[in-house]
């Protein structure tokens, strides 16, 4: 997610049941709200998550960790944050000694989730942590690890998986709505402007299977329900574009699944798409756009009949659902839907991608 400058851091079926589930009742409401601490004061924490806080049920803004004094102060005087809690990359140990502060949400370069996880849970927070969890299984397990051995739970940002369309479309491609599902196609792109952090490897991991292509990746994990055992994947990249110096342009992967199913995805940093098909033996899901910020679009062909399906406004907003998930869970002891194994799940698959891109070959994925 978008976050700022290197300097700012290093410086129908189900339909019903769901929808009510999304929205906590009145009555059974926590007396409290859960305290949230923003670790990176960028473009997706200033124009997404945060201004969701006001959607919230069960959770609210705190704390600011930022590099940059000036976002500090104009974010700490817009959220109604005191001076004593903004805090700068190099005092961020100090939240432990913070008791308003019950978990973070780690909105940083890639390969800067796993260092402050680690450290959030050693201080004693919850921890909420964009996607891609990080840059390496090893690192995702460490994270895991150190959230365990500190009682701490730990969440990624799927926001997809608390939206109404996506929700509907896995509880109707998972109950065979269209027959038993035989293949899914998920092409997720966009053209990339140059001077961003995600273009530079060490921030980021890796190029657009990182950033968008993990999209393509976790809706056909989640269409499916099942973990893929084999990978092939095919990486075109014109390396004389000055954006691609260190980061590839454009994979093709086909994952296959244990029941037989094949997921073919694309993943893109010069082309746009947004969407995924779920294709049955009676017809077909499609959901296009399928994982934006706002308006996607369900169509379903069964029968011969092709209709779109449309849902009421939900109670609250994808963000807004993501952030009280995590809060309930810690009110209430419960799980995550998306926890560090979900993300640890996607990073074993794209370090096969990238194995399979490099090498030629396909690969099989190790559970």
């Amino acid at each position: 997610m978008v976050i700022g400058s290197r300097r700012d851091i290093l410086g129908g079926v189900g339909a019903g049941i769901m929808l009510a589930g999304m929205a906590t009742r009145a009555s059974a409401a926590p007396s409290r709200k859960i305290g949230y601490a923003i670790v990176g004061l960028g473009s997706y924490a200033t124009r997404q998550i945060m201004p969701n806080f006001a959607g919230c049920d069960h959770a609210r803004i705190v704390a600011l960790v930022s590099g940059t004094p000036a976002k500090l102060e104009t974010y700490g005087a817009q959220y109604g944050v005191p001076a004593t809690h903004r805090y700068s990359y190099k005092d961020f140990d100090c939240i432990r000694d913070n008791p308003d502060i019950d978990a973070v949400y780690i909105i940083l370069p890639n390969s800067l989730h796993a260092e402050y996880a680690i450290r959030a849970a050693q201080a004693g927070k919850h921890v909420m942590c964009e996607k891609p969890m990080a840059t390496s299984v090893a690192d995702c397990e460490a994270m895991i690890a150190a959230c365990k051995k500190a009682g701490k739970k730990l969440m990624i940002g799927y926001r997809s998986r608390f939206e109404p369309y996506n929700r509907l479309a896995i509880d109707l491609a998972r109950s065979g709505h269209v027959g038993p599902t035989r293949f899914i196609t998920a092409e997720h792109g966009f053209p990339i402007r140059a001077g961003q952090w995600r273009l530079d490897r060490p921030l980021s991991g890796g190029g657009s299977m990182m950033d968008i292509g993990i999209y393509s990746l976790n809706a056909a994990r989640y269409l499916t329900g099942e973990e893929p055992v084999e990978v092939s994947a095919v990486e075109s990249t014109d390396r004389s574009d000055p954006r691609f110096r260190t980061v590839e342009d454009r994979i093709s992967f086909l994952l296959r699944f244990p029941s037989g199913i094949i997921a073919n995805c694309i993943s893109s940093y010069s082309s746009s798409h947004n969407s995924y098909r779920v294709t049955g033996t009676q017809g077909w899901i499609d959901m296009d756009p399928a994982t934006p910020y706002e308006g996607q679009t369900m169509t379903i062909r069964k029968d011969g009949v092709v209709a779109p399906r449309t849902l009421p406004a939900p109670a609250k907003n994808q963000f807004a659902g993501q952030l009280d998930h995590l809060a309930e869970c810690i009110l209430k002891g419960g799980t995550p839907i998306v926890p560090g194994e979900e993300g640890l799940a996607d990073m074993r698959v794209i370090e096969a991608i990238y194995k399979s891109a490099a090498q030629g070959t396909s690969v099989r994925i190790k559970a």
